[in-house]
């Protein structure tokens, strides 16, 4: 652990991310084109026309990475400055996925209408602007008030991206195990932002019955410390513990703690339940504990040396990709539902061989071990950018009103594969 330490470490230093030229600056003739004088007519152009701003700058394809490290991963309130590694290591996510250029952009205020008029001070130079570790329930109204005032994305990704990705992996392990979404019960380990995002689309994907928890046990009607956030999920029930939420719940997202749930929990879900264990970086729960006492159990965690990873980066960079391609003024809940059907799709088709290979698992294919697809899937950003830009046309949030999905995947696809040859048994999608 040491080694690895020291290992990260070095990795981290001098920082992660930098400048880009895209554009050459090496003759006087592209000197005078890169700055003065040339650089007044695009100027000028945009002066005329703000939307010129997406052609001859890089505003389309940038979006800032915000945070005021109020709730940093796992570490809690521990600054912005302190959690700037994080907000760099975002923005390579961004570039490394799906090219989008990311800046981090860390604010050293915490006041609501404070946040929300930094942001939109600076919201001219980006495309996009993803909000990051900003502590609930400040961070809902943050991404509420910018959503109305900007018109560019505004995404908090602790929020939405855990609650697209365990959707996803819902709707699979339902498939699988052949349940109704309307009949099952849901727990919730968590009622912060990823916690409370996850329950609302699990609503609008048709649970009805969804118990939550937060650090002093089940959010219930009777009690009177509860946030308007909370107070939605309150639920009239005799249940008041995490032991007596779970007999008979069909599904447990954890959003808390490592090791809080026992076995005999797990003993009491109902048959063919799934566990998402996704505290950091140790599980409520682990897999392998789970199937020692209920092998029928669909399990899957935050990490990556388990099977069924729920990882953010399978959303936030193709969502911000596919709504910059088509000039989306905001990402709505559509596109959130259509980034997570996309990704509960492509688990269904063919594992592509470098996946496989990445895995050391050959005969990796959809089933219980394999509910989501990988991070490590190129198929990913074609299949989920084109949904969320597909989505954002019918919703009608961007100027683009005739909309070639053929023709945008085949573009995503010549992104990510130099030569189609290498994944032959994916060229038709």
């Amino acid at each position: 652990m040491e080694q690895f330490k020291q290992e990260c470490l070095d990795y981290h230093e001098k920082g992660k991310i930098g400048t880009l030229i895209t554009k050459p600056c090496k003759t006087q003739k592209e000197l005078s084109m890169a700055y003065t004088p040339g650089v007044a007519y695009p100027c000028l152009e945009i002066k005329e026309d703000s939307k010129l701003a997406y052609k001859y700058t890089n505003k389309g394809n940038t979006v800032a990475v915000i945070s005021d490290g109020t709730a940093v991963l796992g570490l809690g309130n521990i600054g912005g400055l302190a959690g700037k590694p994080v907000m760099e290591g975002k923005a390579v996510l961004f570039k490394s996925f799906a090219n989008v250029d990311a800046v981090d952009v860390i604010l050293n205020v915490h006041d609501i209408d404070e946040i929300v008029n930094v942001c939109s001070a600076i919201s001219d130079t980006y495309g996009g602007i993803n909000l990051e570790d900003i502590a609930a329930p400040q961070c809902f109204e943050i991404e509420r008030k910018l959503q109305e005032r900007l018109d560019i994305p505004v995404f908090h990704d602790d929020q939405h991206g855990t609650a697209i990705i365990t959707s996803a992996g819902l709707l699979n392990a339902l498939e699988l195990a052949n349940k109704n979404i309307e009949d099952i019960k849901v727990v919730i380990i968590g009622a912060g932002a990823a916690g409370i995002a996850s329950a609302k689309m699990y609503r609008q994907l048709g649970v009805q019955n969804i118990v939550m928890l937060d650090s002093k046990g089940v959010i219930h009607t009777d009690r009177d410390d509860l946030n308007i956030h909370k107070q939605e999920f309150a639920v009239k029930t005799d249940a008041r513990t995490l032991e007596d939420a779970l007999k008979g719940a069909d599904m447990l997202l954890g959003l808390s703690s490592g090791n809080i749930v026992s076995p005999d929990m797990v003993k009491s879900m109902a048959k063919d339940a799934i566990i998402f264990a996704c505290a950091n970086p140790t599980p409520e729960i682990t897999p392998d504990k789970v199937h020692e006492v209920r092998p029928d159990i669909i399990a899957g965690t935050g990490r990556s040396d388990y099977p069924n990873q729920v990882n953010n980066v399978l959303g936030f960079p193709f969502i911000f990709r596919g709504a910059l391609d088509i000039g989306a003024k905001k990402i709505t809940e559509n596109m959130k539902m259509a980034a997570a059907k996309a990704l509960a799709q492509l688990a269904k088709e063919p594992v592509p061989y470098y996946v496989k290979a990445a895995y050391s698992n050959p005969d990796m294919k959809f089933g219980r071990d394999h509910i989501i697809p990988t991070p490590f899937s190129k198929e990913v950003l074609i299949w989920v950018a084109s949904a969320v830009a597909q989505a954002a046309v019918d919703d009608g949030v961007t100027d683009i009103k005739e909309f070639d999905i053929s023709e945008y995947k085949k573009k995503l696809r010549q992104m990510i594969y130099v030569d189609e040859e290498e994944n032959p048994s994916l060229k038709e999608h």
